[in-house]
């Protein structure tokens, strides 16, 4: 690995502390009568962050998690914590299956209004296996996480007309981005092309899979904010790198990750800042990395023309995915 980025990594976990959320810190962070969803939120950094939410007084906040029951403890904490009873709801999202995706989009479609979605869900596993057609990690993390933002993307436009707010699309991604180029990947791709590659288990590289697929979540963030979604836009399209951070993410890590994570991870209430920063940051990062709660340049693979030229395959690819799941999503944006 280069040695600028492990130094980047171990000077932002030892000597940076992102800011508490305060509106006493910054005004945006005022949540009063905003609805916010959080992804991922019965446990870790979604449910920190849904406890943040719920402090600095949204009027409605709500948990999208695989197990309701799990999620139904987190609600009890959440408001039990912050003496707010009435506040948090409960909806279930697998995403691991589609069908789930368009019900809880569904769902968003009634709500009154859509201030921020935080979209924290994700898996990290070692294990090659195919679900709704691609691997397993690829769906949670890239197709699902992307299917549901473009689906909720109308109700968070017209949020913005009829509040007259800028509401945000978070993708929760990660600094292990930097780590990986894909290269492997691209030169396994053939005709049938680059997810076509992910989808083959005898070229999987599973120990690098997580790493690609925040990749692509950068590339697809990147290229949809310079293209469908360029300014002026009425949403705040982001994405962040919480950091290293005490988890139920990396479960599969071994003894020496653990130990790793025990000596360097940041606590998972500060992880949790870094959500809620670009879930309500200004329009300034619309299109933007976060890292440490500010504005950071993504890799040197990402800012290459090298990197142009994978991000535009990927957003093409990924665009085919999601019309042949829902034909038509790509005019929502």
């Amino acid at each position: 690995m280069d040695f600028a980025i492990l130094r980047r990594f171990f000077y932002s976990q030892f000597f940076v502390t992102p800011p508490y959320p305060s509106p006493s810190t910054a005004p945006y962070y005022d949540c009063t009568g905003k609805t916010i969803i959080v992804t991922g939120a019965n446990v870790g950094l979604g449910k920190e962050a849904a406890r943040h939410f719920v402090k600095l007084g949204a009027e409605r906040v709500i948990l999208g998690v695989r197990s309701v029951e799990k999620g139904q403890a987190a609600k009890q904490d959440i408001e039990e914590s912050e003496n707010r009873p009435g506040v948090v709801e409960v909806w279930s999202l697998d995403l691991l299956n589609y069908e789930s995706v368009k019900e809880f989009a569904k769902k968003v479609e009634g709500l009154k209004r859509l201030d921020s979605i935080v979209e924290n869900a994700g898996i990290a596993t070692y294990d090659f296996k195919l679900v709704e057609g691609n691997e397993a990690t690829i769906t949670t993390n890239v197709v699902s996480t992307f299917l549901l933002a473009f689906l909720v993307l109308p109700k968070l436009k017209e949020t913005a007309q009829k509040f007259n707010v800028t509401p945000n699309l978070t993708i929760v991604s990660s600094e292990v981005h930097f780590m990986t180029t894909i290269a492997a990947e691209r030169a396994a791709a053939g005709p049938a092309g680059l997810f076509a590659a992910l989808n083959d288990k005898s070229v999987a590289n599973m120990s690098d899979r997580y790493n690609v697929s925040k990749l692509l979540e950068v590339f697809t963030v990147r290229e949809l904010c310079a293209t469908r979604a360029k300014d002026p836009y009425p949403v705040t399209i982001n994405y962040l790198n919480p950091g290293l951070c005490h988890s139920e993410l990396m479960r599969e890590v071994g003894l020496g990750g653990y130990i790793f994570k025990l000596l360097v991870a940041r606590t998972t209430e500060v992880g949790s800042r870094t959500l809620v920063h670009a879930g309500l940051a200004p329009h300034d990062t619309h299109g933007q990395y976060l890292s440490d709660s500010h504005i950071d340049p993504p890799s040197k693979f990402v800012r290459s023309d090298e990197g142009a030229q994978v991000q535009r395959q990927v957003w093409e690819e990924l665009s085919r995915k999601l019309e042949e799941i829902e034909p038509g999503v790509l005019r929502n944006i």
